[in-house]
């Protein structure tokens, strides 16, 4: 079997006649797509994803960006099991329109994979790096599938945000490729402000990732290790009913058993973007509020926040919902997992008047320099030593890891000599209060 530097050198393969655009847009239509644009993997825009499409198929030549409909009205209802069966329906239907795709293409020779829609991903990078290796919504945006929309989802021109998204990746090249948008199709109407149960999502386009992942996402990932070890650590039944309802209990049954389920999702609810939605927003924006918005603003449900949040202020603000606290556990494992971890985990509130450079070298295992950077209610990590620091840190990076992850004090640490500090120590500790952990 040839290696993949061989593979890459074949010149059968480099050889071989473009596939036609037209032809294969042809097929993925008839197989039940509702959209297709194709992208070459050599594409500026694609160098951070190339290393992850070339870890799933090596020979891959060309992305093929797949659009599958939802019903919408299952998606804006109230009952927001019916919207999270719509999200699981889809996900099938346009995995399965993919693999039918892949198999056609097999017949003329031409080979591919077909990559996970969502789950499953690679949890043994989990607190490492990425655990996906294709970033669907890139894909889409660079095939001229649509735009990313201020709540995060991609709005395709006809269809408004009301899709799923799949890639194919095949080891052909195509005879012409397709360009992202001239345009962003979302109207900034900011109803998916107006709706989001957390204020994730803010009207100068910023995004509060942290805050939409500990509420949407609650019974994913990091939501799931929290009611693990809420579990584990009870002493008795008595104990873990007092921190977890039974139907909370059995809303996590139900994820693990059926799939797991979203808390909220309004922002998608609500859009009103696309040539298809849009005719029902222009024509009356009062009853369209009314009749879509309103009754999942109005909807009486928890709402999963950490305390001392912006998102639990927003959350406060109505009293149809819930305020349950809870608690995202951090446990960086790398230093990559770190970096990200704190750019997700950083509470804009406990930042609040705070200015705060610290030069970070990690010695050890991993070995860094990373200047980190807290002002106007933000955090920003640059390689190397950038400008003058307020604090020096010289850490041994696992033993660093262990004190992010709060598995240990800094205080043993300290008299050892692995974790040396240049400067004031508080400042340090203020650092560490604007992570969530």
């Amino acid at each position: 079997m040839p290696t993949n530097s061989k593979v890459e050198k074949d010149p059968k393969i480099q050889t071989r006649k473009p596939l036609s655009a037209n032809w294969l847009k042809k097929i993925c239509l008839e197989e039940g797509a509702a959209d297709m644009g194709v992208i070459e993997i050599d594409r500026p825009a694609l160098d951070a994803e190339r290393e992850g499409i070339r870890h799933v198929f090596p020979r891959a030549r060309t992305v093929i960006s797949l659009v599958q409909t939802m019903n919408r009205e299952n998606i804006q209802s109230p009952a927001r099991y019916v919207a999270n069966d719509e999200f699981h329906k889809t996900i099938e239907d346009i995995t399965q329109i993919a693999r039918r795709i892949v198999k056609r293409l097999n017949r003329h020779k031409v080979r591919g994979v077909v990559p996970t829609v969502g789950f499953p991903m690679d949890m043994d990078r989990w607190g490492t790096l990425k655990i996906w290796d294709v970033s669907h919504k890139l894909m889409a945006e660079e095939a001229g599938m649509g735009r990313m929309g201020k709540n995060r989802n991609v709005i395709h021109p006809k269809f408004g945000n009301f899709i799923l998204l799949e890639s194919i990746l095949i080891d052909h090249e195509m005879d012409v490729y397709d360009r992202p948008l001239d345009y962003n199709p979302c109207v900034t109407c900011n109803l998916c402000v107006s709706a989001c149960p957390v204020g994730a999502i803010h009207s100068n386009w910023e995004f509060d990732f942290s805050a939409c992942y500990n509420h949407n996402y609650r019974e994913f990932m990091g939501g799931f290790q929290d009611w693990t070890e809420q579990l584990v650590a009870a002493k008795n039944v008595t104990q873990y009913r007092k921190k977890v309802r039974d139907s909370e209990t059995m809303s996590i049954w139900q994820s693990l058993s059926f799939g797991a389920n979203y808390k909220a999702a309004y922002c998608m609810a609500v859009c009103p973007a696309g040539e298809d939605v849009m005719p029902l927003y222009q024509e009356d924006k009062k009853k369209y509020v009314n009749n879509i918005v309103k009754p999942l603003m109005d909807r009486p449900e928890p709402v999963y926040v950490r305390a001392g949040t912006t998102a639990e202020k927003v959350a406060a603000k109505n009293p149809h919902k819930e305020i349950r606290h809870i608690q995202t556990p951090f446990r960086p494992t790398s230093l990559t997992g770190f970096i990200n971890g704190i750019k997700i985990a950083f509470n804009r509130e406990k930042a609040e008047g705070l200015n705060l450079r610290i030069h970070f070298k990690f010695t050890g295992a991993e070995k860094r320099l990373l200047t980190v950077a807290l002002a106007e209610r933000k955090i920003s990590v640059e390689e190397g030593h950038q400008g003058i620091a307020d604090l020096k840190v010289e850490a041994d990076t696992g033993t660093w890891l262990k004190i992010a992850g709060r598995e240990i004090s800094s205080f043993w640490p300290v008299l050892t000599r692995k974790l040396k500090i240049s400067g004031n120590p508080m400042r340090l500790m203020q650092f560490q209060n604007c992570i969530e952990n």
